[in-house]
């Protein structure tokens, strides 16, 4: 798997070393001699020959590579590896398990432990997208729907919101840790056939798993969907902070603007630019997330009690995700806490449209005077298109209107066109948000 350097710095050193050949075949050992110890006490191994694997029992991964290119089997190249370092004493390793046994709670250990790993990760991004939350608490901003100025809102809110996403993808994430947790040492179609249950619950517990209820050989798939759509669902979130970020860093706009640092470059041809590439990074590698969402849901159904068309794909799809999620996690964190905001340019947006964003404020005032609202519309549809069309103040056209100023007085539209009411409810926002 090749993540390239950029996303390496973010992912070393656990996430890459939890990953790495060493670590798997490491993990792997780890289990086998955990077998063999319950087997022990079973009466099944003797304890000289324990004694023997427990010392002896090593690996080299250059010598397993090796190994697997004559006999096209990983597992068997593992074992085939670690029976020339323990000698004699081998022929207890592995006794009556199969392949999936050790892949695949192998698989749940390491999934575990990268998953604690992003756990941490939300977290940090939940906290800067916090302290953001509270730092623009009250900075107005023009609220957007279909792309055209809305109703004014506040930058704080936009990061609230996130905030309380990320707080659902944390309880999401909480329990995808918890349905991974699992291991099997049920042998061959999973019936315990040639294996004491006993062993199983040995091995899970000193691993820190959590024996499955049934297995058909392999532990199913639906956990290993979850795991990655869940981190699929992290990363759609990602990719909507970052999206609205882009959007207000557009010229047009420029609300707000990636950290610039000395020294950096924008384009290879225009000297001036500075683009939003963290954002652009941000929302294309989360699509990657998605597709291999979509592989694990592939993955789910296999021939009978088991086939290997999963295994292939999941050797790219669960470390990749992983990975990936982890370092945009990571970039995201950094993209929100070194944003530059500009609330000046904020405010100055807020009246690109002459006073529009009151036009709702007009028709609810206009209604509580007793006409309808169907006329009420048509009064301030009528004033709102002549202000899109001649771009002037929209308070004054109204004020033209015998229909507005036969009904509503100097201080009630003074009150209408106010800024005060879009912030009336935050504080009370927030306190649900942040509880």
């Amino acid at each position: 798997m090749n993540r390239g350097s950029m996303i390496e710095r973010y992912t070393l050193p656990e996430m890459t070393q939890l990953w790495s050949l060493e670590n798997k075949f490491k993990t792997w050992l780890t289990i086998e001699i955990a077998a063999a110890e319950a087997m022990n006490k079973l009466g099944l191994v003797p304890d000289d020959d324990l004694k023997n694997i427990q010392q002896k029992a090593q690996f080299k991964v250059d010598e397993i590579n090796e190994i697997e290119e004559k006999v096209h089997h990983d597992v068997i190249a593992f074992l085939t590896n670690v029976a020339q370092y323990v000698g004699p004493s081998a022929r207890y390793i592995h006794l009556g398990m199969t392949s999936s046994d050790v892949i695949d709670t192998a698989n749940s250990l390491l999934m575990k432990q990268t998953g604690k790993i992003i756990l941490a990760s939300i977290k940090s991004c939940m906290a800067v997208l916090k302290s953001s939350a509270y730092k623009y608490k009250n900075t107005l901003c023009i609220g957007r729907s279909h792309g055209i100025h809305a109703e004014p809102t506040t930058f704080g809110l936009k990061c609230a919101l996130w905030y309380d996403e990320m707080r659902r993808n944390l309880i999401r994430w909480e329990g995808v840790i918890e349905t991974i947790s699992v291991g099997q040492i049920s042998g061959a179609v999973g019936n315990y056939a040639h294996l004491s249950m006993e062993v199983e619950a040995y091995v899970c517990k000193k691993l820190g798993l959590k024996p499955i209820n049934i297995s058909t050989q392999v532990i199913q798939r639906d956990r290993y969907a979850e795991y990655l759509s869940a981190i699929a669902i992290i990363g759609s979130t990602l990719e909507k902070i970052a999206l609205e970020i882009r959007h207000l860093q557009r010229t047009e706009v420029h609300e707000v603007e990636e950290n610039f640092s000395k020294g950096q470059k924008g384009s290879s041809a225009m000297p001036h630019k500075k683009n939003p590439i963290i954002a652009e990074r941000i929302c294309g590698l989360s699509r990657i997330l998605r597709s291999n969402a979509m592989t694990a849901f592939e993955n789910n159904a296999l021939w009978h009690e088991r086939d290997i068309s999963h295994s292939s794909a999941e050797r790219v799809i669960i470390p990749d995700s992983t990975s990936l999620i982890h370092y945009l996690l990571v970039k995201t964190t950094i993209l929100i806490e070194n944003l530059e905001v500009f609330p000046e340019k904020m405010l100055e947006n807020i009246s690109l449209t002459h006073g529009l964003i009151y036009s709702q404020s007009v028709l609810l005032a206009l209604a509580q005077k007793g006409i309808s609202r169907e006329n009420a519309y048509e009064i301030v549809q009528k004033a709102a298109m002549q202000c899109w069309n001649t771009k002037e103040d929209f308070q004054d056209i109204l004020k033209r209107s015998m229909d507005f100023t036969s009904l509503l007085n100097n201080d009630e539209v003074n009150s209408i066109f106010s800024l005060d009411k879009f912030t009336a409810n935050v504080d009370a926002i927030f306190s649900r948000v942040f509880k």
